[in-house]
């Protein structure tokens, strides 16, 4: 590991023999080392050029000390890091562009077929890390491939500038923990939107590749997917998912909750014409509007079911209304969310 680091395995054995040493003049490591002393002092030399070793005052004479290496060899690490994630991105660029140049000039390559749970994470991993633009998601209940709080890839893509737009089956927001993950991807950036039942599992990457799996959830068995390229094909899953995000209820879950058991009883005194839900209110309605059960709501939102349904009994007297339906029409009707 020492060339990783930046250090030869000389001068790693010379740095380790000045910490156990804690403080020493040159002569005392040549002794210690049984080295040549034109050789050490080079090799002292080159630590003290990358901060490892320091002399203990201005006198050329004075005995050496070693420096925090954490400190002297953390920008040589991350710069390291730096790199081999640039190398990485390349090699997926160039391998995305392989791909692209065999579907042009040979039609089955436009599907490539894929098969097992972990080929299809690394390629869901590789696609994310890769993207420029955008990542469209259909995400449906009881995962696949990868669950939400696996994917770190999608927080790394975000904090680069690229959207995420998903639409989630409303039965997954009903699994334990969903909806608290799901609020840290829209705090991150991700713009969120729910249906009751979504068609397939999809991830579209930058409008140029697809993943698709091809045998239904319902078969079992060993899962396989469709890595679909600029084609038709690809054409008609976008327009696929444009319609169902056109449809589908957006999620509030990006403002934290400033509302607590403190919410008040008595109905909203403010008038019904021109009243417009504040932050924690439309929060609220997108997870009623969504179809999240009362006890989900209260859980994501950190308050009791009853309170929250007092909230909405309060909502429904401000949209004039007596029922629950009418309260969702409503909703819609004067744009709330």
């Amino acid at each position: 590991m020492s060339d990783v680091i930046g250090l030869t395995p000389a001068e790693e054995e010379l740095y380790r023999c000045l910490l156990q040493l804690t403080t020493a003049r040159v002569d005392e490591l040549v002794h210690r080392l049984r080295r040549p002393r034109a050789q050490v002092v080079e090799q002292v030399e080159a630590l003290r050029a990358k901060g490892l070793v320091q002399p203990t005052d201005n006198d050329p004479d004075a005995p050496l000390r070693p420096t925090a290496p954490d400190v002297a060899l953390g920008a040589t690490l991350l710069r390291r890091q730096e790199d081999l994630e640039a190398a990485r991105r390349r090699v997926t660029q160039l391998a995305e562009e392989y791909r692209s140049g065999l579907r042009r000039h040979h039609v089955d390559h436009l599907v490539e077929v894929i098969r097992g749970g972990r080929v299809l994470r690394d390629r869901l991993r590789d696609l994310q890390n890769s993207a420029r633009d955008e990542v469209l998601w259909f995400c449906r209940a009881n995962p696949l491939a990868m669950a939400g709080p696996e994917n770190v890839e999608e927080f790394d893509a975000l904090a680069r500038g690229v959207t995420y737009r998903a639409i989630y089956e409303r039965d997954l927001l009903l699994e334990p923990g969903a909806l608290a993950d799901l609020a840290k991807g829209v705090a991150a950036g991700e713009q969120a939107r729910v249906l009751d039942r979504l068609p397939v599992r999809l991830a579209i990457v930058d409008a140029r590749t697809a993943i698709c799996p091809l045998v239904p959830d319902r078969d079992g068995g060993e899962p396989s997917a469709a890595v679909i390229g600029r084609s038709q094909l690809l054409d008609a899953l976008l327009a696929l998912f444009e319609s169902h995000w056109r449809v589908a209820t957006r999620l509030r879950l990006d403002d934290p909750l400033a509302a607590t058991e403190s919410w008040r009883d008595e109905a909203d005194d403010r008038p019904v014409d021109g009243y417009q839900p504040d932050a924690d209110e439309a929060r609220l309605l997108s997870l009623f509007v969504a179809g999240v059960p009362d006890k989900s709501i209260a859980s994501q939102l950190g308050v009791s079911r009853r309170t929250v349904q007092r909230r909405l009994a309060d909502l429904m007297d401000a949209a004039g209304v007596d029922t629950r339906p009418g309260l969702a029409f409503q909703v819609a009707r004067r744009g709330w969310l």
